[in-house]
């Protein structure tokens, strides 16, 4: 069996597994093992832009950099982006393949064996060890034809594979046990250890169920991770979305109320992490039929499906609330998709996210987007307007912006183009750039845009940065260290 890869697969969706990856490589990284992370399909409209200006999974990019290389398309080659129920774009190697229901793309997962097994030895040839992510849980039973999130991966590249559960679920010796109860012997013998994730409390308490476990099943723990307070990773997808109570510090009882709806089909909504870190900032995710709650500045987050999230702020007031928030002097950021809302028109005469038609946008900046086919991919740096302060992020949209609201661009970009839109009395502001708050000077710019004079502000690189740390500090004390030698050889 290929002990140069380890495939990480979950009992459940979120039971721990892009922790546990995220953890395990910085650890490897520690030990100068180079390391790449890889998860064949993934669902998540949370993404990133890579080296070779491709697109994956937000938790790959936050993986890669646990494992000290630049993110790359080979270590998501599958990206399902939902724009529907029961529909998504299909992001191949990086790239858009196609737009197809979930019963289409089931018929067709067999075609894109290559292209993931392609993506899978390029990375293998390039490091010592693939740590590989599973998505869902591998006793999805119906999904089971064509499989190449889980199993199906792991008999490809005959590799060994951990079971990750969430005891702070609980029923954690229920979901491991009946996990393993529903794989096929083949598949079963893959499994050589299991991780319990998320634990409080005294271990010696939980002992004798892990004797039970490890007896029942035939299968070792191979370590229990406690459950670590304020623990922040990029979140895979929108439905880990929190809202923010900053980190705890009061800082005087000063706080800035940011709101941003928390919309159907949101995508990136990670940009607004930093600001839920921060001390000062107070940050709310507010369903659309929930109304708009008083804030201090609104931000409008990308979205997969710009026309229909348009429609959901329409259909309950928020126009109106976001006109009367502007009357007394409030602030409004649009990033991406919620940039294109700004507008006069939305169209989609392809119906590339919904169904082909147009709508009429906020009418805040005077500008159009016509949704097209060919999708901007690409990292940036520049200049906000605001301060002129230093701004890095990337750019992930379909849409064409055209209109005279661009002649005031909200940031000059270093390749000398301008992004985005300011209004004429600087109230409103729009920017394809996602990270926009990630650069220490542009947020504190923002924040004090916004009203708030930042005192307290950690660069946002720095904390994520720690957070890896402290993941991988908590897997080398927690799982056994022969589990890690067999993967090290």
């Amino acid at each position: 069996m290929n002990r140069r890869t380890l495939m990480i697969q979950g009992c459940t969706s979120s039971a721990g597994k892009s922790a546990v990856v995220t953890g395990v490589a910085r650890l490897l990284r520690r030990r100068g093992v180079s390391v790449a992370p890889f998860k064949p399909q993934n669902m998540a409209n949370n993404s990133a832009v890579t080296v070779d200006g491709g697109e994956i999974g937000r938790a790959q990019a936050v993986q890669a950099e646990a494992a000290g290389v630049a993110p790359h398309s080979d270590m998501n080659p599958v990206l399902l982006k939902p724009t529907a129920d029961g529909r998504a774009q299909v992001v191949v190697q990086g790239r858009v393949f196609a737009d197809l229901s979930a019963r289409d793309y089931h018929a067709c997962k067999k075609k894109l064996h290559g292209a993931v097994l392609e993506s899978y030895h390029r990375l293998a040839a390039a490091h010592d060890v693939v740590l590989a992510e599973g998505a869902g849980s591998p006793a999805e039973i119906n999904l089971r034809d064509g499989d190449i999130a889980n199993m199906g991966f792991a008999e490809l590249a005959d590799c060994e594979v951990w079971l990750v559960a969430d005891i702070d679920r609980g029923g954690v010796f229920a979901h491991l046990a009946g996990t393993l109860a529903l794989l096929s012997p083949a598949e079963k013998q893959r499994v050589v250890g299991m991780v319990i994730n998320r634990f409080r409390g005294d271990l010696a308490i939980l002992q004798p169920g892990l004797d039970w476990l490890e007896k029942y099943s035939g299968k070792p723990v191979a370590g229990v991770v406690p459950f670590l307070p304020g623990l922040h990773l990029e979140a895979e997808d929108s439905l880990a979305m929190h809202g923010g109570e900053g980190d705890g510090e009061d800082n005087g009882g000063a706080r800035l109320r940011v709101v941003a709806p928390r919309l159907p089909r949101v995508a990136n909504h990670t940009d607004l992490d930093p600001l839920v870190l921060h001390p000062q900032v107070n940050v709310t995710w507010a369903r659309p039929e929930d109304g708009m709650p008083p804030a201090d500045l609104v931000v409008l987050p990308g979205s997969k499906n710009v026309r229909e999230d348009l429609a959901a702020l329409l259909h309950n007031n928020w126009h109106a609330a976001l006109q009367k928030h502007l009357r007394y002097g409030g602030k409004l950021i649009g990033i991406c998709g919620g940039f294109q809302m700004l507008g006069k028109t939305l169209r989609d005469p392809g119906g590339l996210e919904s169904a082909p038609g147009e709508s009429a946008g906020l009418g805040l900046l005077d500008m159009e987007t016509t949704i097209a086919p060919a999708k901007n991919l690409k990292q940036s740096e520049g200049k906000l307007a605001l301060e002129n302060a230093a701004v890095s992020g990337y750019q992930i949209h379909m849409g064409v912006t055209s209109g005279a609201a661009l002649a005031r661009p909200a940031v000059m970009l270093d390749d000398g183009d301008g992004d985005g839109a300011m209004s004429a009395d600087g109230q409103v502001l729009g920017t394809y750039l996602h990270g926009l708050f990630d650069h220490t000077d542009a947020r504190d710019a923002l924040l004090r845009w916004a009203g708030l004079q930042p005192q307290k502000t950690r660069d946002y690189r720095a904390v994520r940065d720690a957070n890896i740390e402290r993941l991988a500090d908590a897997m080398e004390q927690h799982i056994k260290p022969g589990f890690l030698k067999r993967i090290t050889g």
